[in-house]
């Protein structure tokens, strides 16, 4: 193995960083100013200096609102055949289109807790056959997520997993999968955009949305607190209501504060807490 260029648009990118450092995985972090996306010129830029088999890019970033172009990603991966694919969706898979196929997605993870909308406790990855290939090749794997040892033995075992899974979680998203078909994978799309669009229209009336207009995100809103108001104070009136926003995360706390729009979230949600905002703070 080379190294890894982690591609870092917000807090979560960071992490992503901290995590390769902290496994002994040689890497170098490119960070976009908050609110900025990451583009295919500075992913092709740091390819094209051979130094790195590994790429690391974060697809929605829930700290800062931005979701990144990975098509256009993609068309510049494509020059790079050798370099591994590795993606974060927590924050978008099942809320937002990813066709991890056609992109050349090597690894993508994702999480039960977000636009799957499911307790926490369980982490979802894909696997391309090039990113199990490269797992031959990794001396210190570690153990609990040592994806060759898990994907070996599920394909031995029948589905059979190396440590007891979370099973509950399991029987929840079997369900859950189940209810995402039935709503239909584009009307899912499709709402989560129509919700997202909402938000946006009402922060453009009331605050400022923060990033990047031309690469929001389509399952949360991260708004710029124009107006100095107290984010925690508004929660606690929220909270008596039954309903409760995000502050800002990290470096972003009280100067901006989030909306998510994903899940099994509503035009009708987002109408109720944009207008309790609106009643609260007596916003003209």
């Amino acid at each position: 193995a080379k190294r890894a260029a982690i591609f870092s648009v917000g807090a979560f990118g960071d992490k992503w960083y901290k995590i390769a450092t902290g496994n002994g995985v040689p890497s170098d972090i490119f960070k976009s100013e908050l609110g900025q996306p990451t583009t295919p010129e500075m992913v092709d830029a740091a390819l094209s200096t051979g130094k790195y088999d590994a790429i690391c890019i974060t697809h929605n970033e829930t700290s800062t609102g931005i979701q990144n172009p990975v098509e256009e990603i993609a068309e510049v991966l494509k020059k790079y055949p050798d370099v591994v694919w590795c993606m974060d969706a927590v924050s978008s898979a099942a809320g937002s289109r990813i066709e991890t196929d056609k992109l050349g997605v090597d690894v993508l993870v994702t999480s039960t807790q977000k636009a799957l909308a499911l307790p926490p406790g369980m982490a979802v990855c894909t696997l391309s056959q090039k990113a199990y290939e490269r797992t031959a090749f990794v001396p210190n794997r570690g153990c609990y997520f040592d994806l060759r040892s898990i994907y070996d033995t599920i394909q031995k075992k029948d589905y059979q997993y190396t440590n007891t899974p979370c099973i509950s979680i399991m029987y929840a998203m079997d369900l859950q999968l189940q209810r995402i078909m039935q709503e239909g994978v584009e009307n899912r799309f499709a709402r989560h955009e129509a919700m997202a669009e909402f938000v946006r229209s009402w922060a453009d009336e009331y605050f400022s949305v923060f990033a990047n207009r031309d690469h929001l995100s389509r399952t949360l809103t991260v708004i710029s607190n124009t107006r100095d108001i107290d984010i925690a104070a508004l929660n606690n009136s929220l909270i008596e209501r039954g309903m409760q926003l995000g502050n800002g995360y990290g470096d972003l706390k009280n100067k901006t504060f989030r909306i998510a729009h994903m899940g099994e979230l509503t035009m009708d949600d987002m109408r109720s807490i944009t207008s309790s905002i609106v009643d609260i703070l007596k916003l003209k």
